[in-house]
């Protein structure tokens, strides 16, 4: 039985086995489909602390995970189908890896992204379609390309995506962007971005070889028309990856874990919560790795409870 098991490996999951496997608890950590999080898929990391020319996501990520092999955790892979909560110990059935048991359980799944929901999308994911622009931007070399978003993270996509492409079209169904100022002065001041805000993405048009364009509708006409591109890349955010809870944790209307304020407390005592999976406001990787080392704090204190509870009974 494992004193401690993290499910999810990005900021907040490294940074909890860091700091479980500096107690000696030894903590399991389960990687999932995207060991290391979002951030492998970022380039540039310019605002992670300690880092003044900056430091490539993955490479971020894997200075993490093997700073808490350094101290003793476990690192297996596997997809975490059901968790029982009812009884201590808590028991997870992980495909590939079977049953495993855990006096405490650290959960930083994190967020998966979103999509449009329109005709031709989702059929076309790999043949044009991509939420990821430094996996899939080397492939788009010297096309046109449009990047559906008004947040930050698109306007980043939009950015990086020009080292690559002929012309990046930026689509938003708003007339104004979400995206910080200083990332949108970054963005229009880039020759290669062109803007088709106020515009609602209607289907993703292909013929038998891929993505052609994206038709959308002007919001202000009502006009249809078709924007061409040969790769459409879809970056509107991130729902929570809590559906394997099974109702067993709070979560908010938006699925996110609740935790108690100021703490990493789920309402199941034992179960800590860290990252963008508990986190709706800041979602960033250093917020995610302040709230991992919370999220370890709080089980290292809330295992010595156990183990000085267990001391009294047997003296007792």
């Amino acid at each position: 039985m494992y004193k401690s098991i993290i499910i999810g490996t990005g900021p907040a999951g490294l940074t909890a086995a860091i700091y479980l496997a500096r107690a000696n608890l030894n903590p399991l950590v389960i990687e999932g489909p995207q060991p290391g999080g979002q951030l492998t898929t970022t380039t540039e990391v310019e605002n992670f602390p300690g880092f003044p020319e900056g430091i490539q996501g993955p490479e971020l990520m894997d200075n993490m995970r093997k700073q808490a092999e350094r101290f003793g955790a476990e690192f297996r892979t596997g997809w975490v189908n059901s968790v029982d909560m009812s009884s201590r110990p808590f028991k997870l059935q992980v495909e590939g890896l079977g049953e495993l048991v855990t006096e405490t359980i650290v959960l930083s799944t994190g967020a998966s992204a979103k999509y449009l929901g329109i005709p031709g999308e989702t059929d076309n994911v790999g043949r044009g379609v991509s939420t990821c622009a430094t996996c899939d931007g080397f492939f788009f070399r010297g096309k046109e390309i449009i990047v559906v978003g008004g947040g930050d993270s698109a306007l980043e996509e939009a950015g990086f995506l020009t080292r690559f492409a002929s012309k990046v079209t930026l689509v938003h169904r708003r007339d104004e962007l979400r995206a910080s100022k200083i990332m949108q002065d970054r963005v229009r001041s880039n020759e290669k971005v062109e803007w088709a805000l106020n515009r609602t993405p209607l289907e993703v048009v292909t013929n038998d070889v891929g993505v052609t364009g994206l038709k959308v509708r002007n919001n202000a006409t009502g006009e249809e028309e078709i924007i061409p591109a040969a790769g459409v890349f879809v970056a509107i955010g991130h729902h929570p990856n809590t559906g394997f809870l099974g109702g067993q944790i709070d979560l908010d209307e938006n699925g996110y874990i609740i935790v108690k304020p100021g703490t990493s407390e789920t309402n199941v005592p034992g179960v800590f919560a860290c990252g963008d999976v508990q986190d709706t406001r800041y979602r960033q990787a250093i917020t995610a790795a302040g709230s991992g080392c919370m999220a370890a704090l709080d089980c290292e204190r809330y295992i010595e409870n156990l183990e000085h509870q267990a001391a009294a009974v047997a003296a007792n």
